[in-house]
């Protein structure tokens, strides 16, 4: 089936593409988180009626744990199937195939597409090549769209809203791409916003035009100046493997670390989240607390995807 145009369809998310969060309003988030929580209390035999018969393929020209393997659990629960390709160097693609060429083999054999790649633009440019929807698993340094989508959910869920909480983003600002899709996202919602790493991983210039349209951030460098306030600390992984010089990555290696010293001067419901994996920025201390959530907040990702491929292939939604 070929994809068809959102407005032609009463469901905003059938057969269409999700490329970026920009692309998404409130209204078209809160119908998704509405989608997911509806998902989450039907029984497995009722979510497996949702995609039955329906294939997800994937492809994914860089490393993933998380994203891949939720994409296929969340696909299972909801009646469907999986195949592609987890390791270019086992598929055509080693031989020389073109992107453009593998996508649209993979749009044959499957309904929907789930593509991580390490260039910039590389799931716009899926979306224009393929005769199915089209789903950015994080492409290069720029988005990742259904992480944002997670995220949001995890704080709607933990916190019992969005609006009107104080949000300490700390870490790799400059290369982590979840955190680009979650600002984008954030501007969705009245929140107050820090950026809390060293100097040069700062946010990158060239998207702060864009961001500030949609929300006002305060930039820091000393996380003691807002840990007391925050209702959230979103912590992310500094990004060893996009750092063009190694001695540059040796200079921010282990610039902040969470531990149970930082959390007794947060609030005593605050939450921390991180997208995963974590190198050494999480003591593991920190785990059997009630304010870490980035386990549950990996569990939220599977169902916030299962009701995403619902919508996606369901013209009535669910």
């Amino acid at each position: 089936m070929l994809k068809v145009d959102k407005h032609d369809s009463e469901n905003g998310f059938y057969r269409r593409d999700v490329i970026s969060v920009k692309d998404l309003d409130r209204a078209q988030f809160e119908a998704l988180f509405a989608a997911t929580e509806r998902v989450m209390n039907m029984t497995p035999e009722q979510r497996r009626t949702l995609c039955a018969g329906s294939t997800l393929g994937y492809l994914f020209y860089e490393p993933s744990t998380r994203t891949r393997l939720s994409f296929d659990a969340a696909m299972a629960s909801v009646g469907g199937s999986s195949l592609g390709i987890s390791d270019v160097s086992s598929s055509s693609t080693h031989k020389g195939e073109s992107l453009a060429d593998t996508v649209r083999m993979m749009s044959i054999y499957s309904d929907v597409l789930v593509l991580r790649h390490k260039l910039d633009g590389s799931s716009r440019f899926a979306s224009e090549v393929s005769s199915k929807p089209v789903i950015n698993a994080g492409s290069g340094t720029e988005e990742h769209p259904t992480q944002a989508i997670q995220d949001l959910f995890t704080i709607r869920q933990e916190k019992r809203k969005i609006d009107g909480l104080k949000i300490g983003i700390i870490g790799d600002l400059k290369y982590g791409r979840t955190v680009y899709s979650l600002l984008y996202g954030l501007g969705n919602y009245d929140v107050d916003v820090r950026l809390i790493s060293p100097e040069p991983l700062k946010i990158r210039s060239d998207s702060t035009y864009e961001i500030r349209k949609r929300l006002e951030f305060v930039e820091s460098s000393d996380i003691s100046d807002h840990i007391e306030e925050l209702d959230v600390l979103y912590v992310t992984r500094i990004q060893k493997e996009r750092f063009p010089d190694a001695e540059e990555y040796l200079k921010v290696k282990g610039s902040y670390v969470v531990g149970l010293d930082m959390l007794r001067q947060m609030k005593r419901d605050a939450i921390i989240m991180h997208p995963l994996p974590r190198v050494d920025e999480i003591s593991p201390d920190v785990d059997a607390t009630d304010n870490a959530k980035y386990f549950r907040q990996a569990e939220y990702g599977m169902h916030t995807r299962a009701a995403l491929l619902a919508v996606m292939l369901n013209e009535k939604g669910v």
